[in-house]
């Protein structure tokens, strides 16, 4: 699944007849014939001193969780534990911006109260002497 959501050149016609095939006795396959068939690039494996099998990290997880489930769970734990720090940390960010918002409309509101509706006020007791003047 991992190489067909990440890999735009995955074979899948080749993945399906690996797939029939898995379930008989006489399916075996290794991670080279994988590559080479499917044109997988989620796993990588090398022959040789320093060789061996790697695979990203998405599919590292699952295979670890597949053969330990105390891995799984502790995968699981660890997940949410980090999206309850994330949550806490948005929420006080969000607090933040809220009384930052307050704040700063008392400011401008307070503001527009001593600067411009007195000029307001002015402007149109200004008005009101000048019609009169010219009604008289």
């Amino acid at each position: 699944m991992w190489e067909q959501l990440n890999n735009p050149d995955f074979k899948l016609f080749d993945f399906e007849e690996f797939k029939n095939d898995a379930g008989t006795n006489r399916f075996a396959l290794s991670p080279k014939q994988w590559i080479a068939k499917t044109n997988a690039v989620g796993i990588l494996a090398k022959s040789g001193r320093y060789g061996g099998t790697y695979a990203h990290k998405d599919i590292a997880f699952e295979f670890a969780s597949w053969i330990s489930p105390s891995f799984k769970l502790y995968l699981i734990k660890e997940f949410q534990r980090l999206k309850e720090v994330e949550s806490d940390t948005h929420h006080l960010e969000w607090n933040f911006r809220r009384s930052l918002a307050a704040t700063n409309y008392r400011i401008h509101t307070d503001a527009i109260k001593e600067s411009l509706i007195p000029w307001a006020d002015t402007l149109r007791n200004l008005m009101c002497l000048f019609m009169r003047r010219k009604l008289t």
